[in-house]
């Protein structure tokens, strides 16, 4: 059945949103795959939809388009018998914007060459020989070496997870969530998974915080190890 509705968020970013609707008991969500308007959504907007239920997610909208406004229609008639060679051409003018909503349908970002490798893997061996020396020093617990490679396991498949989400429209992984697994130790894992699976390998603000995330972890760990904490 169709419903009618208004948009009252629209992120381009990663080009989905939500639908307000009287008939729906929640705000539904919509892709903008399922957008058929020939202009981007945009907040407030007044559009008309399917409503379907999958997977217990929550409603979601397909066939998404604008509302007709009152007077659109008898307003365009005399434009097109007043000037017959601009409506031969209104249709693909119309069609014009398509192209840009579907180039931004795929909110993941976009490939490019990985960065270099080289300092990233030095600073994994120091690591790891600074967790070795741990070990044989007795200076932190075995149980630690397991933790470090649990952690950065979970790290990359919850990568690949919010990659997968990206790409589909899904709700999405929080970054700090994202950082506190590489602070945690998941950083090499995470760090895989960026140059691999080409996930937040060009956001310059997370990739800052992540490098972060990985001095802190070092900074306490050669602590740790050192003695400097109990």
């Amino acid at each position: 059945m169709q419903k009618q509705g208004i948009v009252i968020r629209w992120d381009a970013t990663r080009a989905f949103g939500f639908i307000r609707s009287p008939d729906s008991s929640a705000d539904v969500f919509f892709h903008v795959r399922d957008y058929q308007g020939s202009a981007a959504p945009r907040e407030g907007l007044a559009v008309v939809y399917e409503e379907i239920h999958v997977g217990g997610k929550g409603p979601r909208a397909m066939a998404v388009q604008p509302a007709a406004q009152p007077g659109t229609a008898s307003h365009a008639r005399p434009s097109a018998k007043s000037t017959p060679h601009r409506a031969r051409h209104e249709p693909s003018a119309q069609r014009a914007p398509k192209p840009q909503a579907k180039r931004s349908r795929r909110p993941a970002e976009p490939s490019g060459p990985p960065t270099p490798a080289g300092p990233a893997l030095a600073l994994m061996l120091g690591w790891l020989a600074l967790l070795a020396w741990g070990l044989w020093a007795g200076r932190i617990p075995w149980w630690v070496l397991g933790a470090a490679v649990g952690v950065n396991l979970l790290t990359f498949l919850i990568y690949a997870i919010d990659k997968s989400a990206a790409q589909n429209g899904q709700w999405r992984t929080k970054e700090s969530h994202l950082h506190l697994l590489s602070l945690a130790g998941g950083w090499p894992g995470a760090w895989f998974a960026q140059q691999w699976l080409r996930h937040k390998s060009r956001k310059v603000e997370f990739r800052a915080v992540y490098w972060v995330t990985v001095v802190l972890h070092c900074a306490v760990l050669g602590a740790w190890v050192g003695g400097w904490l109990p």
